[in-house]
């Protein structure tokens, strides 16, 4: 077979695709060369810009700490030359007025200092607001902070956070402290001696300065001594319990300035600024990843402003595209529908002169398909008629005939009144037989007309046999298939019972089921072994009564409902030799009322296309169009057993 022309990779794209993908291809090449130049530039620029403003934030910090520290110091300035520096301890006025200015200045300032405390070159406690009094167990001269406020008068000290320790019965106990301490001169009446001033700090006002405190995306910053003691950390409890580690001794030989470490497997930079009295050092650490994470965010938005303009780019390409191929787009649609069966859409026949002429050829070629396809049905439709029509009339004749020796008998016996009862039940026979011609009927009629047919055999029988009806009054109303219960119930007479010695029994019985209506014929009779009754269904020969019955077999039966009601529909058939026959019937529960509605749409509808078409345009197919689905004439049904099923559930 030959190759159809422009077949393969890019043949099958189409033109509007073709379009599209020459666009696209093209502006998305552009897009990643201006990505791949603009991530180059910027990769530089943004580790600089990160490790510039982690720089400034500590410079900001540091500052902070600065200040809060000359605030500490202006404070012990304060208690020192305006407060003890003209007091004489011996003198208990002047003690009390010391006392009294203490706690004033420590009330102004208690949100910051826990503790105020003057101490004796001995470690004698003088005076301290709060009031509190030394451990007994503890020499303060031999601490280090204290020898060393002594050694270096001239300095302010400031030790590292620990837990205050040196007060018994203060308020502030065993709170965390930075304590500042300095050399002072005591007057004691005419001569003075050193002293030291104490001033215990909160931690938790130093904390808040440095708290949330964050570098770029992972990084934070700590706080050491001028010894590498740890002052501060985000993380203090884990790295004094030992769960986290930190670079402490590396940190305290920096000096003042930006590093490139690597620490436990990362690599990081480190800023360093010292706070310029103490000789405290606040370290910022930035993780090298969280700097690639930066990075990552700035590409994603880098690149979705790149992919902004390649959607705007693409939005012209479609605009484009759109402009040259929507009358083919339209057209193939039309082609689309027509091939689905859709003989009636309109073929559009827009665009340029080639795509208008190509829709007229379409549209002409489609009405002609149309016309062809309605004489098929047609003809079809009239087939099956005449099938069931014919079947229908099948009706031996014997039965009449025999039904009518029956009324002559009755008469010439002057039996009038069961005369009268076997002609009305032959005339409701006969007249449920015809039903308009319809293939379809309630529930209740087909029962009438079965009920009719049983008495008409009991009393030619003379009563051999009884019979008996039973309906759930919620199935009367429902749909049924149109002498369905006589050719079975006539078997289960001629074949069941026929030759019995004892008086036979019919139950035909309309119960509904959870899939629908449930039909069941049960008899007493001579039955028959199951495979003998599963043959009756797959015999490829009818299955008739005899010559005195109907001539319409089971399998046709069975045939006839799953024509009109679908494959999961049909007969079941159960008998035991001498043990009698039962056969169920399954139908769909659709109301008859939905039938004659849906009859009554297709009739409008009929009438509405033959008066469409016998407009002057389309005079030339007036004799051709014809209703495909009408139930009266087809039977078929199977759309509607489809929505009863749905309503059923």
């Amino acid at each position: 077979m030959k190759k159809r022309e422009g077949s393969g990779r890019w043949g099958d794209l189409g033109i509007r695709n073709t379009i599209y993908l020459y666009f696209t291809v093209s502006a998305l090449s552009a897009m990643i060369l201006i990505g791949i130049s603009l991530y180059g530039r910027l990769s530089g620029q943004m580790t600089a810009t990160i490790l510039e403003e982690n720089q400034g934030m500590i410079t900001m910090v540091n500052r902070s700490v600065d200040s809060y520290l000359r605030t500490i110091m202006k404070l012990s300035d304060s208690l020192y030359y305006g407060v003890v520096k003209n007091a004489d301890v011996t003198s208990d006025v002047r003690s009390d007025v010391m006392n009294r200015e203490m706690t004033i200045l420590y009330d102004n300032n208690k949100d910051t200092v826990l503790n105020i405390a003057l101490l004796s070159r001995e470690g004698e406690l003088l005076q301290a607001v709060p009031a509190a009094r030394l451990k007994s167990d503890l020499d303060v001269t031999q601490e280090d902070w204290f020898q060393e406020t002594l050694e270096r008068t001239d300095n302010v000290h400031f030790t590292i956070p620990h837990v205050q320790y040196i007060f018994d019965n203060s308020e502030n106990q065993y709170r965390w402290v930075i304590t500042v301490s300095r050399a002072v001169e005591i007057t004691r009446g005419t001569s003075t001696e050193q002293g030291v001033l104490l001033l215990d700090v909160g931690y938790g006002s130093l904390q808040q300065l440095l708290d949330n405190i964050t570098l770029g995306n992972q990084g934070y910053l700590y706080m050491i001594g001028s010894g590498g003691e740890l002052i501060y950390h985000p993380q203090m409890q884990l790295i004094e319990s030992g769960i986290v580690q930190e670079n402490l001794e590396s940190a305290s030989a920096y000096r003042d300035g930006a590093y490139r470490e690597t620490y436990l497997g990362g690599k990081r930079e480190i800023t360093v600024k010292s706070v310029g009295y103490t000789g405290w050092r606040i370290v910022g650490v930035t993780p090298e990843h969280g700097i690639t994470l930066n990075m990552i965010k700035t590409n994603l938005f880098l690149i979705f402003i790149l992919a902004f303009f390649l959607f705007v780019l693409i939005i012209i390409n479609s605009f484009i595209s759109s402009r040259i191929t929507t009358p083919i787009q339209e057209l193939e649609k039309s082609v689309n529908a027509l091939e689905a069966g859709e003989l009636d859409t309109k073929v559009y026949e827009g665009g340029s002169y080639e795509i208008r002429h190509l829709g007229r050829s379409i549209r002409s070629m489609a009405k002609q398909i149309r016309v062809l396809m309605d004489d098929i049905v047609a003809e079809h439709e009239s087939k099956r008629k005449s099938e069931f029509d014919t079947l229908q009339s099948q009706i031996n004749p014997h039965f009449l005939y025999n039904t009518l020796d029956i009324i002559v008998w009755m008469i010439e016996n002057e039996q009038k009144a069961e005369a009268v009862k076997v002609v009305t039940a032959l005339a409701r026979f006969f007249r449920i037989s015809l039903s308009k011609g319809r293939s379809i009927i309630p529930v209740k009629d087909e029962l009438e007309h079965v009920r009719n047919y049983l008495m008409i055999q009991q009393m030619r029988f003379k009563n051999k046999f009884t019979y008996e009806i039973e309906a759930d009054p919620e199935t009367l109303e429902m749909a049924s298939l149109k002498l369905m219960l006589q050719p079975l119930v006539e078997n289960a007479i001629y074949h069941g019972m026929e030759f019995m010695d004892g008086d036979g029994e019919i139950l035909v019985r309309v119960e509904t089921e959870e899939s629908g209506l449930c039909f069941t014929i049960q008899d007493n009779g001579l039955g028959m072994t199951q495979e003998q009754a599963e043959s009756l269904l797959t015999s490829t020969t009818p299955h008739v009564s005899s010559k005195r019955g109907s001539g319409i077999g089971v399998k046709n039966v069975n045939e006839r409902i799953r024509l009109y009601f679908g494959e999961t529909y049909g007969l079941e058939i159960e008998s035991e030799p001498d043990e009698g026959t039962t056969i169920r019937i399954h139908l769909p529960a659709v109301p008859y009322s939905e039938i004659l509605e849906k009859e009554k749409k297709e009739k409008e509808q009929k009438i509405e296309k033959e008066q469409k078409a016998e407009r002057p345009e389309n005079s030339a197919h007036t004799g051709n169009v014809r209703n495909t689905s009408n139930i009266g004439n087809t039977g078929n049904i199977r759309n509607t057993v489809d929505a009863g099923k749905e309503k059923d559930v």
